[in-house]
Formats: C-alpha cells, sequence, structure tokens
C-alpha cells in the first residue's frame, strides 16, 4: 500500500469528522499496488446510513483530503451501508485494503 501512516490517519479522520466514527474506509485503485509509481487516491467509503446531504458531504471529505494531504487527485466512492451495491462497490471491497 503506497500511503504512509500519517495519511491513512488524516483520510480516516477526515472521513470520522464528515460521515461519524462508523464510517469505513478502503484505499483501492493502483496505490494498493507497491510495485507501481504515482497514481491517484482510490478511496471505497462505507456510512452507516443513508446520509443527508451526501453530495455536500462528499465534496466535504474531498475538500478535506485535498487541503491535508495537497495530493490533487483523489476519487471518492461513497456507499450507504444497506443501500444496493454496484459493481464498483464490489471491485473496491474485494481488491481494496481497509484504512477504517
Amino acid at each position: 500500500m503506497r500511503l504512509t501512516p500519517e495519511q491513512v490517519a488524516i483520510i480516516r479522520s477526515a472521513a470520522a469528522e464528515v460521515f461519524g466514527s462508523d464510517a469505513r474506509v478502503w484505499l483501492f485503485g493502483s496505490r494498493v499496488d507497491d510495485s507501481k509509481r504515482g497514481g491517484d487516491i482510490d478511496l471505497y467509503v462505507e456510512v452507516p446510513h443513508s446520509v443527508r446531504d451526501a453530495v455536500r458531504r462528499h465534496a466535504r471529505l474531498w475538500a478535506l483530503l485535498q487541503a491535508q494531504l495537497g495530493e490533487p487527485r483523489i476519487d471518492i466512492v461513497m456507499r450507504p451501508m444497506g443501500s444496493p451495491s454496484q459493481p464498483i462497490h464490489e471491485i473496491a471491497r474485494l481488491t481494496g485494503v481497509p484504512l477504517a
């Protein structure tokens, strides 16, 4: 996994701040593979309930991570637990590394 412990802590903290402490986060995509270089940060976030103002919260999480990590390429896929799963959700969970 190509994130530092500090980056992982920042991501976990930001997700908890925006979605609550029950939010679960996975890193997926190229940053999971230690043999690769570069690439954006792909995050899959499961929130424990239906999220009111989901678009606003998604944007808030992205802005927090952008400001704290200084990484311009952050992609966030969000899914309330219990909502229908889409293929991207399954791929992220199966190939990703849980962060929180």
